[in-house]
């Protein structure tokens, strides 16, 4: 009745334990605090079942935080290992060092960059392009309450099963078979993969319709902002990268479980196969990663020179090629694997031309600032140190280019401390920058600078201290996934560097916290006016923090800064109020995101009648909401005007 799952499941390693007791401690804490302040009513009516793409865009940002805290003792455990683990096992065992390695990796890409990239989308898309919403309201909500199932599921297994997967965080074959793997961990891989890989799925057909479909009259393309080409872009990775993914794992899954060999080395199964569908949605996902900072560092440049842009068409043809460039990058994983010189020499070109559009980007940042009255703002701070930091992995991802070279440091420690340097530096720092240079239109206040400043320095510093050791590493011949290693080989000091380096970044995440708790508290003294930076784009015509509605008058662009350039002219826009229409808040995406995790642990546990009940359950849940005619309502041009004022 109950498929593989057994009392054996429940908890009893010491950080299982640990994990589901401070799981049940915080959520109790948290369902007191609710009852007794009599806030369960605002919460469900307010922020769970709300089809507002600000207050939708908030609670990514807040799952994306969470899910941060949650990697980042991962890493802590990673390191700390490491630094100690010379002529000894240390305090981990090896299998579960690999399952801490994956996790981090799993958690950081699917719910933490991605979690804070959807949000930030939610909130400020619409308002660039001049709309009121979202083209689809309800997928938006429901992509979010999938990507959160997602992310409970990926964390099921501390209360039960007691194990992740100890695949790396591709779940590579043979590693990722039953011969290898028998137990549920890389089944709870892959089945929170399904189901936050729909929700990033469902929110990249959003947010490119919602682009092309919903900007305001006399918005050409050619006369959208730069992070809404960068997030158009990165958009279509996700609509076109993530089907391969599904597929991927999906069929891993089969292997295991219905005695299929697509991936095994027996009976005709090609492990080849996986490598090159995971790295064919691999590739093109480390681009979903960084476009988007991409397009944030540009607004911010421009808005902190005080000057438009420079270069913009290049800028644009620069993303595009990228995008373009994504798809075909993908076997420089695999210069070792025999290939040959004509294979080999094809991809490595196509990974050197990658380099061109990004180095014009930079570029065409720095004549930005050339002449430009720059604030240094702490946005600016995160900007300067993503461009050296940038740089230098730029550099890495050269060397790495190189078939020759590539066969040296393949597979070591080189390779972590160059992805690292682009998904810390690039995508991280790109989201530091972005959260604070768009907070106060946000949350109607500004974040503290001089904590925002002091923490960067720590980012920044930390980053060198924790991954230039890296590359040494690398350089020396040791491998990644690493657990233990000789003291003969003299790489504990580069450990121990990189872990100091980790904790000047937990005091840069420490003041983090502390600036947005001094900035909750002082916030009546630190309002913000609706363009706190004297910004050029349209979020910064509307009030701090916005209306639900976002615009009570849909703006009328003729050019690429209308905002900057009524502001130049004096001129206000023209306001005439007609009724809007909006959606209602709806809970079935909540009811559907719950069905679909429970069809994803039935599946884990090949619970049968569990998932044939899921399944049924979001069959009727989806039939209910086709046959609601009542999905939206009038806001008045009276109640419109009233509202405005």
């Amino acid at each position: 009745m109950f498929g593989k799952l057994t009392l054996d499941a429940l908890p009893h390693h010491w950080y299982t334990v640990g994990g589901t007791l401070f799981i049940l401690v915080m959520g109790l804490l948290l369902a007191l605090y609710l009852t007794k302040t009599r806030r369960w009513g605002w919460l469900w009516n307010t922020w769970l079942t709300s089809t507002d793409p600000k207050k939708i865009g908030t609670m990514y940002m807040i799952f994306a935080a969470l899910m941060f805290f949650r990697g980042m003792v991962d890493v802590a455990l990673i390191w700390l290992q490491q630094s100690i683990a010379a002529d000894t096992q240390g305090f981990l065992s090896p299998s579960h060092f690999q399952q801490i390695f994956t996790s981090h990796g799993d958690i950081m890409v699917f719910f933490v960059t991605m979690g804070f990239f959807f949000g930030l989308m939610n909130w400020i898309l619409p308002l660039q392009i001049g709309a009121r919403d979202l083209a689809f309201p309800f997928l938006n909500s429901l992509g979010f309450w999938l990507t959160a199932a997602g992310g409970i599921l990926i964390n099921l297994f501390f209360a039960i099963g007691g194990e992740f997967a100890n695949t790396g965080w591709l779940a590579i074959p043979p590693l990722s078979e039953l011969e290898f793997n028998p137990g549920t961990g890389v089944d709870y891989l892959i089945w929170s993969l399904q189901l936050s890989g729909l929700g990033s799925l469902l929110a990249g057909i959003n947010f490119t319709v919602t682009i092309i479909k919903k900007r305001a009259p006399g918005m050409t393309l050619l006369k959208m902002p730069l992070f809404v080409w960068a997030s158009l872009c990165a958009m279509i990775l996700v609509i076109s990268a993530f089907p391969v993914l599904t597929v991927a794992t999906l069929l891993v899954w089969f292997d295991r479980v219905l005695d299929m060999h697509f991936f095994t080395s027996s009976f005709g199964g090609n492990m080849m196969l996986y490598f090159n569908l995971i790295w064919t949605w691999g590739h093109p996902e480390v681009y979903i990663l960084v476009i988007p900072a991409f397009g944030m560092f540009s607004e911010i440049v421009s808005t902190f020179s005080q000057k438009r842009v420079s270069g913009y068409l290049s800028m644009v043809f620069a993303l595009i090629a990228i995008t373009l460039l994504s798809y075909l990058v993908w076997l420089h994983h695999f210069f070792t694997m025999g290939g040959g010189p004509a294979v080999n020499s094809f991809f490595s070109l196509m990974t050197f031309l990658i380099a061109i559009p990004s180095g014009v980007q930079v570029f065409n940042w720095a004549f930005t600032m050339m002449r430009g009255r720059i604030t240094f703002a702490s946005p600016m701070y995160w900007f300067m140190g993503f461009v050296s930091i940038f740089a230098i992995g730029g550099m890495a991802g050269l060397l790495l280019a190189s078939p020759p070279a590539d066969f040296q440091v393949h597979n070591s420690l080189f390779l972590v401390a160059h992805f690292h340097t682009m998904i810390v530096g690039v995508a991280l720092f790109g989201i530091f920058a972005g959260v604070t240079y768009w907070f106060p239109k946000i949350f109607g206040f500004m974040l503290d600078e001089k904590l925002g400043k002091a923490a960067f320095w720590f980012w920044y510093i930390g980053y060198f201290v924790s991954f230039v050791p890296l590359y040494l590493l690398g350089f020396s011949g040791a491998p990644r996934r690493l657990d233990h290693y000789a003291s003969a080989t003299g790489w504990q000091p580069l450990f121990t560097t990189a872990m100091i380096g980790f904790l000047l970044i937990c005091c840069g995440v420490a003041v983090q916290v502390l600036q947005l708790l001094v900035s909750i508290r002082r916030r009546k003294e630190n309002r913000a006016s609706g363009d706190p930076w004297n910004g050029r784009t349209l979020e910064w015509s509307t009030s701090s923090p916005p209306p639900f509605y976002n615009f009570a008058v849909l703006p009328k662009v003729s050019s690429l800064e209308e905002f900057w350039e009524q502001k130049q002219r004096g001129k206000k826009a023209e306001r005439r109020f007609e009724e809007i229409e909006l959606p209602k808040n709806t809970g079935m995406g909540i009811y559907l995101s719950i069905f679909a995790l429970f069809a994803g642990f039935a599946l884990v546990w090949q619970i049968l009648w569990l998932f044939l009940v899921s399944l049924a359950c979001i069959i009727a849940c989806v039939v209910l909401r086709s046959f609601d005619e009542h999905t939206e309502y009038t806001l008045s041009a009276e109640e419109v005007e009233n509202h405005a004022q």
